[in-house]
């Protein structure tokens, strides 16, 4: 189990440091009446990130992960594919950043995110938690960490429980700053979402280098082995 978690935690911590994510929820939270929505993302969040986990590692399970005790050669194909694709985003998020010097505007999409319905809410947390291409790799990646080790299903799930735990971090910390200290929370969550919307792209662009290294280090000399 220890083993397995192990192999999570990494992409867990990668996932909750989702700046969109808290951006999103800091803006709910300040709008009247936020903390539903609020609420609804998170929940819609978690449930997302479990979901791709969940038919990532079905997949890989079916497709046989783990052969005579190594990855299997696909698996290889797969991480070594997912560093290339991070690699990718890394580039294109490099190229957008703007002067770190200046606060970043919003796009136009997160200016209205504070007078989304909760539905829509729920929604906006499935396109960020399992379409966009940061959270969408890492969680992959994790599944297929946790697949290729041949281990049992319980031990399966105890590893992906843990990652998206972590994963939900990123929405969930703001709506537990706002329930719990109410109106003094104001004040941190708008710290906290300046310095997000400031350092967006640098802190994508650093996970994506950092994950794409550690899963061509998998691919080359085999994490499971």
């Amino acid at each position: 189990m220890s083993r397995a978690v192990g192999e999570v935690l990494a992409f867990g911590i990668g996932v909750a440091l989702s700046p969109v994510a808290v951006i999103a929820v800091v803006l709910m939270l300040v709008a009247p009446g936020g903390r539903v929505s609020a609420t609804a993302f998170v929940v819609s969040w978690a449930m997302s990130l479990g979901a791709v986990a969940a038919f990532t590692l079905l997949l890989a399970d079916g497709a046989n992960a783990r052969q005579d005790g190594a990855p299997a050669d696909w698996v290889i194909a797969v991480q070594a594919g997912l560093a290339v694709l991070l690699l990718l985003v890394a580039a294109r998020q490099w190229r957008r950043r703007g002067d770190r010097g200046a606060e970043s505007e919003l796009p136009a999409w997160m200016q209205k995110v504070d007078g989304l319905t909760t539905p829509r809410a729920a929604g906006m947390a499935v396109l960020l938690a399992a379409v966009k291409p940061k959270n969408l790799l890492l969680t992959i990646g994790a599944a297929i960490a946790v697949a290729e080790l041949g281990v049992s299903a319980s031990t399966q799930a105890g590893a992906l429980s843990v990652f998206v735990f972590l994963g939900t971090l990123a929405p969930g910390i703001p709506l537990a700053i706002s329930l719990l200290m109410r109106e003094r929370g104001t004040a941190i969550l708008a710290e906290v979402r300046s310095w997000m919307v400031r350092e967006n792209a640098t802190i994508v662009v650093v996970l994506c280098l950092v994950f794409a290294a550690k899963l061509l280090g998998d691919a080359l000399f085999g994490s499971g082995s």
